[in-house]
């Protein structure tokens, strides 16, 4: 395989515009996108190098999120994602899911490793990385 890039981590929060303010004060992060879906809510943030996305996700009861809180997924940019794919299945991964019409950047196919962890592979990368870019850049 060619170049892969960690650029991505995901955390359940309780409240993602706080948490957001919590890492902008402390670590001088930048927001650089939100996203109110039907799934839920998610604030990203950058160091200019690694995107932080802070996820409230719907639908859950209280003791439920509890139970979630923390680390939910991270993501790894690659050049190629049918080789990637192809790479994940021979080492004992699996194709988990793809949000319906999402686009290049940000959350483009979900896998699950051997132990059922979850991660995202993108070609474009994440919004606030240094490798991010958009397909037409090609």
């Amino acid at each position: 395989m060619k170049m892969a890039r960690l650029r991505h981590f995901a955390l359940n929060v309780r409240d993602p515009y706080k948490s957001a303010e919590f890492y902008k004060k402390v670590f001088g992060f930048e927001i650089v996108g939100e996203e109110v879906l039907d799934l839920g809510t998610g604030v990203f943030l950058s160091d200019g190098v690694v995107n932080l996305a802070l996820l409230k996700l719907n639908g859950k009861t209280e003791e439920e999120w509890e139970k979630m809180i923390g680390s939910n997924h991270f993501g790894i940019q690659v050049d190629d994602i049918a080789e990637a794919e192809k790479a994940i299945e021979e080492a004992g991964g699996a194709f988990f899911f793809e949000f319906p019409g999402s686009g290049p950047g940000n959350a483009e196919r979900k896998y699950k490793d051997p132990d059922g962890v979850v991660f995202d592979v993108s070609r474009y990368g994440w919004l606030g990385t240094d490798s991010r870019f958009e397909p037409e850049d090609e």
